[in-house]
């Protein structure tokens, strides 16, 4: 097997995931690239059942999984996760999982802009309220805090001031109380040993097991039509899920990307707000949704 990119190419929820722990049996490495926790993925594996957010599919396969640089953390989720897998007796050891260096945080902070934004506006967007949007949007605005600013603490400290004399006009502005910066440097110290453990360059690792000849998956979340760019905007998601950016996300060159497989399902279902054209409201697309079971992963809405 070369290098495989997997995107979907509906809304999402085409069954990536599936695909994903097929196709990890026979990669070596397997790469998310963007997104968040706000991309569901269900595996079964010999009868028991894995319900995946964040972490790439292949740490349930036991491969050398990657949350890539194009990808924000809710390191907070992300820990929890972890957890709950371990719980299933999945153990993730910072041999199986890497966490890009450079990735973004979401922070509580972002949870609250993205809820409180939502629920103002006259023209919802339909997102998950995960603090998402507004993580990528403090990365853009070159703000953000990173995985490893969590290894230097009185180097962080001034960067949440930043983000908070940022962030604090808006929260005035949508009615939020004052963001706290000593509670949340605090609550980032207290995650910061078991975070950091797996951190690291991403790239270099990825880049090294490239040139050795290892077979990389990259896994995409969402769908083509959910792009910040190249779908139905405004109701999107705010990253790019189309193949270039398995490049983009993970630190590789573009030839790294390899084959790129496009989902589909035989029907098509969308999350949230904005256009759906031939939507089925009678009898046919409920029984399509029950058998189906078109239920988001993480979220529970009605697909």
């Amino acid at each position: 097997m070369a290098n495989v990119t997997v995107v979907g190419a509906q809304w999402g929820d085409e069954g990536k995931g599936k695909i994903v722990d097929w196709l990890s049996n026979r990669a070596d490495v397997v790469v998310r690239f963007q997104g968040g926790h706000n991309a569901g993925h269900t595996l079964v594996v010999d009868g028991k059942v894995y319900k995946l957010a964040l972490l790439p599919s292949g740490v349930v396969q036991g491969k050398l999984s990657v949350i890539g640089n194009g990808v924000v953390v809710d390191p907070w989720h992300l820990l929890s996760e972890i957890d709950k897998i371990a719980e299933q007796g999945v153990l993730i050891s910072p041999e199986l999982l890497v966490v890009a260096d450079n990735a973004c945080l979401i922070l509580p902070l972002h949870k609250d802009l993205d809820q409180a934004r939502e629920a103002a506006s006259t023209q919802k967007i339909g997102t998950t309220g995960r603090g998402i949007g507004p993580a990528y949007e403090d990365k853009v605005g070159r703000r953000a805090i990173r995985v490893a600013d969590l290894a230097d603490p009185e180097a962080l400290k001034p960067k949440i001031e930043r983000l908070l004399a940022h962030h604090g006009a808006l929260r005035r502005g949508l009615g939020l109380p004052e963001a706290d910066g000593a509670r949340l440097f605090d609550q980032l110290m207290e995650i910061a040993p078991r975070v950091l453990a797996y951190a690291q360059p991403a790239w270099r690792l990825l880049d090294k097991a490239y040139k050795d000849g290892r077979k990389i998956l990259f896994e995409g979340a969402q769908g083509a039509l959910l792009d910040v760019d190249h779908g139905t905007y405004p109701f999107v998601t705010s990253s790019n899920t189309v193949a270039g950016q398995a490049s983009a996300g993970s630190g590789m060159g573009p030839s790294a990307v390899g084959y790129v497989l496009g989902i589909v399902k035989a029907y098509t279902t969308r999350v949230g707000e904005g256009p759906f054209a031939a939507e089925l409201d009678d009898e046919v697309g409920k029984h399509l949704s029950t058998v189906g079971r078109e239920v988001g992963v993480n979220t529970g809405r009605a697909r």
